[in-house]
Protein backbone atom coordinates (compact mmCIF):
# COMPACT_ATOMS: atom_id res chain seq x y z
CA UNK A 1 0.00 0.00 0.00
CA UNK A 2 1.16 3.37 -0.29
CA UNK A 3 0.08 6.23 1.58
CA UNK A 4 0.30 9.78 -0.36
CA UNK A 5 0.30 12.77 2.33
CA UNK A 6 -0.63 16.63 0.71
CA UNK A 7 -0.05 19.57 3.42
CA UNK A 8 -2.64 21.56 0.61
CA UNK A 9 -2.71 25.19 2.98
CA UNK A 10 1.43 25.18 1.56
CA UNK A 11 0.85 24.56 -1.55
CA UNK A 12 2.36 27.59 -4.01
CA UNK A 13 0.61 26.17 -7.27
CA UNK A 14 3.83 25.13 -9.55
CA UNK A 15 1.82 22.57 -11.05
CA UNK A 16 4.91 19.72 -11.09
CA UNK A 17 2.79 17.31 -8.76
CA UNK A 18 0.08 17.42 -11.58
CA UNK A 19 2.56 16.86 -14.49
CA UNK A 20 4.21 13.95 -12.76
CA UNK A 21 1.41 12.36 -11.41
CA UNK A 22 -1.70 13.57 -13.18
CA UNK A 23 -3.45 10.23 -11.33
CA UNK A 24 -3.25 11.85 -8.12
CA UNK A 25 -3.20 15.28 -8.47
CA UNK A 26 -4.88 18.03 -10.17
CA UNK A 27 -4.56 21.92 -10.13
CA UNK A 28 -7.72 23.32 -8.79
CA UNK A 29 -9.13 26.13 -10.96
CA UNK A 30 -10.72 27.74 -8.09
CA UNK A 31 -7.71 28.83 -6.09
CA UNK A 32 -4.54 27.42 -8.00
CA UNK A 33 -3.65 24.85 -5.87
CA UNK A 34 -2.92 21.26 -5.60
CA UNK A 35 -5.48 18.63 -5.10
CA UNK A 36 -4.90 15.06 -4.28
CA UNK A 37 -7.34 13.15 -5.79
CA UNK A 38 -9.65 10.85 -3.74
CA UNK A 39 -7.76 11.87 -0.12
CA UNK A 40 -9.09 12.40 2.82
CA UNK A 41 -9.13 15.90 4.86
CA UNK A 42 -7.90 15.77 8.49
CA UNK A 43 -6.53 18.94 10.06
CA UNK A 44 -5.16 20.53 7.05
CA UNK A 45 -3.36 17.22 6.00
CA UNK A 46 -5.33 15.16 2.49
CA UNK A 47 -4.88 11.55 2.65
CA UNK A 48 -4.63 9.06 0.20
CA UNK A 49 -4.06 5.42 0.57
CA UNK A 50 -4.05 3.59 -2.51
CA UNK A 51 -3.31 0.02 -2.47
CA UNK A 52 -1.58 0.05 -5.53
CA UNK A 53 2.20 -0.46 -5.19
CA UNK A 54 2.79 0.28 -8.69
CA UNK A 55 2.38 4.42 -8.06
CA UNK A 56 5.11 5.17 -5.38
CA UNK A 57 7.90 5.50 -8.67
CA UNK A 58 5.12 8.16 -9.87
CA UNK A 59 4.24 9.56 -6.69
CA UNK A 60 7.59 9.84 -5.18
CA UNK A 61 8.82 12.00 -8.04
CA UNK A 62 6.11 14.31 -7.86
CA UNK A 63 6.66 14.84 -4.15
CA UNK A 64 10.56 15.36 -4.83
CA UNK A 65 10.01 17.55 -7.61
CA UNK A 66 7.75 20.01 -5.07
CA UNK A 67 10.03 23.21 -4.39
CA UNK A 68 8.18 23.27 -0.95
CA UNK A 69 8.11 19.93 0.09
CA UNK A 70 4.36 19.56 1.10
CA UNK A 71 4.17 15.91 -0.62
CA UNK A 72 4.95 12.75 1.39
CA UNK A 73 5.00 9.54 0.17
CA UNK A 74 5.53 5.85 1.76
CA UNK A 75 5.33 2.65 1.07
CA UNK A 76 4.13 -0.12 3.68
Amino acid sequence: MVIITLQRDKCIGCNYCSEFDPENFRMSKKDGKSVLLRSQEKKGFYTLKNPDDNCFDVADKAAKACPVKIISVKKI
